[in-house]
């Protein structure tokens, strides 16, 4: 393959990955753009048919309106999985593709992670270490207990399959419940009141979408079982974080693993930063090294589909939001 469309690589650092493209197909045109101020410029002047971008400096300011506007690529190659800062485009004028799946592995070992964080009694161990003290502290096992997944996509389907080995029941929730390997119980999120009573763990691995923001409320943290270990990998705005904060603090919820939040980052007068039963994370559970390279080999093999006239893979549905 000689030739390519022309493409823009839009991310703080592109270094790496215009060497892969031009090492995958020789020749290739393309250009690299590092900011999001200079996005919009670049794409009247140069044209591209595909724009490979990540979303690298938060939501606010980034180039939606370029990218979709009249002089927009026909296609458009997300580096992550989200796309609700897109927000709803045409699918008929651009096709929008993710790179699902990703990280699912490492985002469900951060899950794990963060309830073994709880279960384990780590903050009372570094507590004790710190006062030079000797005591014997309980453990709590996750095998026999109940995690219920709001959002078995990639991510909540690889904490699934942890969440077995570990000898946990697994509960959860899908757009189109169907029988999964390692999940015993599946329902729609119309099932959500009936489950989450059951659950001793939650896990939120669901996009935000319309039908998604506001999901766990404070209705919702009326019904969890009193001591609940919720991890949220989903998106900041699907659990509405007030409603958490006030079962934290009142301890209806024994503990939050969070990384993600309505805003980011974090305000510094945010009443999260003081809950001791709080593990805060930067956003950063899907982040490890090397994935950006796998995102990028993702789109790499779509782009040589869309240059021989295949299907592309992970198309994202603008209405669902995945």
């Amino acid at each position: 393959m000689t030739t390519t469309p022309k493409i823009v690589i839009h991310n703080d650092r592109t270094s790496a990955f215009a060497a892969m493209l031009s090492s995958a197909f020789t020749g290739a045109d393309f250009c690299e753009c590092n900011t999001y101020e200079d996005l919009p410029g670049l794409i009247e002047s140069y044209r591209p048919e595909i724009v490979y971008t990540v979303r690298f400096s938060g939501t606010p300011g980034f180039p939606r309106a370029a990218l979709f506007g009249p002089e927009g690529p026909r296609w458009i190659a997300n580096g992550g999985a989200g796309t609700d800062h897109f927000g709803i485009w045409d699918k008929d004028r651009v096709t929008v593709t993710n790179a699902a799946g990703v990280a699912a592995e490492m985002m469900a070992e951060y899950v794990i992670g963060g309830f073994l964080h709880f279960t384990l009694d780590v903050p009372g161990l570094e507590a004790d270490k710190g006062r030079k003290i000797w005591q014997t502290r309980q453990m709590q096992p996750l095998k026999g207990s109940t995690l219920l997944i709001v959002g078995l996509g990639h991510t909540g389907r690889a904490l699934a399959a942890r969440a077995k080995s570990f000898g946990m029941q697994v509960i959860g929730t899908r757009s189109t419940p169907r029988p999964m390997d390692d999940v015993d119980k599946i329902g729609s999120p119309d099932d959500l009141p009936g489950l989450l009573p059951l659950a001793d763990f939650i896990a939120v691995c669901a996009p935000l979408t319309r039908q998604t923001r506001g999901l766990l409320g404070e209705s919702e943290f009326t019904q969890v079982k009193p001591g609940v270990i919720l991890a949220d990998v989903s998106r900041g705005g699907v659990v509405d974080q007030q409603a958490l904060l006030k079962a934290v603090e009142s301890g209806h919820v024994k503990a939050a693993v969070l990384d993600v939040f309505e805003t980011e980052p974090l305000p510094s007068d945010s009443f999260f930063w003081e809950q001791d039963n709080v593990l805060i994370s930067p956003h950063c559970s899907s982040v490890f090294d090397g994935w950006e390279e796998a995102s990028f080999d993702i789109f790499l093999a779509n782009l040589n589909r869309w240059i021989v006239g295949e299907p592309l893979v992970n198309v994202v549905n603008p209405q669902r939001g995945y």
